[in-house]
């Protein structure tokens, strides 16, 4: 067989592996897209009852809705987020006939749509885990021109967390600090919250805290030590707002008052429990720790943190220069 058959061979063969990954990511996609808007359609009709269920995708040309409903449509998709996952673009529109209170119940059905979707965690009958947050909405009060009822579009984001696998891999390679972050969060909340780390994995559980690397410096400190500065974002989700609040202020408060969080012993292999002993702890320090509650607890995260540690700096192996001798005189 010539080389230049066997470079065609090659190629081919992986035109055709890249073809097969596109076909099944997009069937896989296709399925996930379909269970969304399964579980939407059975929240939307447990949210509002005088849809007596009729949540429906957009009617095919010529059918005519005759009684309040709503309607489910995807829109764009959004380039993916490293930690909140795979992001999709939804419309949901109320309609309802002017007799039945118009403009008026719009606005009802939307608040009632917004308070129930909002940052909260909904799951398919896979046991899949993704969340909705609102984004607005894209035009005013307008009157459908085949059926003459009143509607509105109201814009929310699907986020879809990485597969399980993914995340349990991301966890195995977790820097130190996070891992002592995560282990000190659970001592301050207890095991009933789910405290992740990097982002969030398929599954997740609520109440739950996670803790994110978002920026990294160094900086000389003396001749001999250099000062590492890790910053930190910590979103705090549940499903009660008081709740959420009142944890996020704890942590924050906790961060402040504790000043150092016990990291593992030094030139240590034993777990976590042999981060106890004093003499042989490395500790990082809190520099600043604050919180905005307004923040999108699942996207964008409450809490900003940084935390500090000196290390020695490398000792150079080159040979020390002792004594030196002078002689002014020549010989």
């Amino acid at each position: 067989m010539s080389m230049r058959h066997e470079m065609h061979t090659e190629t081919s063969n992986k035109m055709s592996n890249e073809q097969s990954q596109e076909i099944n990511n997009a069937v896989s996609e296709t399925r996930l897209s379909t269970r969304i808007k399964k579980t939407l359609k059975q929240k939307l009709a447990a949210l509002v009852p005088a849809w007596e269920g009729r949540v429906q995708d957009i009617p095919a040309l010529g059918e005519v809705s005759s009684g309040p409903c709503a309607v489910i449509a995807f829109a764009e998709e959004v380039p993916k987020s490293a930690w909140a996952g795979y992001r999709r673009i939804i419309k949901i529109s109320p309609y309802v006939r002017s007799e039945d209170g118009g403009a008026e119940q719009v606005e009802v059905w939307s608040a009632m749509l917004i308070a129930g979707l909002h940052q909260v965690r909904l799951e398919d009958e896979e046991g899949g885990a993704f969340t909705c947050l609102y984004l607005g909405s894209t035009d005013s009060d307008r009157v459908d021109s085949g059926s003459g009822m009143i509607t509105r579009s109201l814009r929310f984001g699907v986020y879809v967390p990485e597969p399980p696998q993914r995340a349990s891999e991301n966890a195995a390679v977790s820097d130190p600090w996070l891992a002592a972050l995560q282990r000190w969060t659970v001592t301050e909340l207890g095991t009933d919250w789910s405290v992740y780390g990097d982002s969030w994995p398929g599954g997740y559980k609520m109440p739950s805290v996670l803790w994110r690397l978002s920026g990294y410096s160094t900086a000389v400190a003396g001749t001999s030590a250099l000062e590492v500065r890790k910053q930190w974002i910590g979103h705090v989700l549940t499903d009660d707002t008081s709740l959420t609040n009142q944890t996020t202020s704890h942590l924050v408060q906790q961060l402040a008052l504790q000043s150092r969080i016990p990291m593992t012993q030094v030139g240590s292999e034993s777990n976590e429990a042999s981060a106890i002993d004093e003499s042989h702890t490395r500790y990082a320090t809190v520099d600043e720790a604050t919180a905005d509650m307004q923040a999108d607890a699942y996207l964008n995260g409450q809490i900003r943190l940084t935390l500090t540690q000196r290390i020695r700096r490398p000792v150079s192996n080159a040979p020390l220069m002792r004594e030196i001798h002078h002689n002014k005189g020549i010989q």
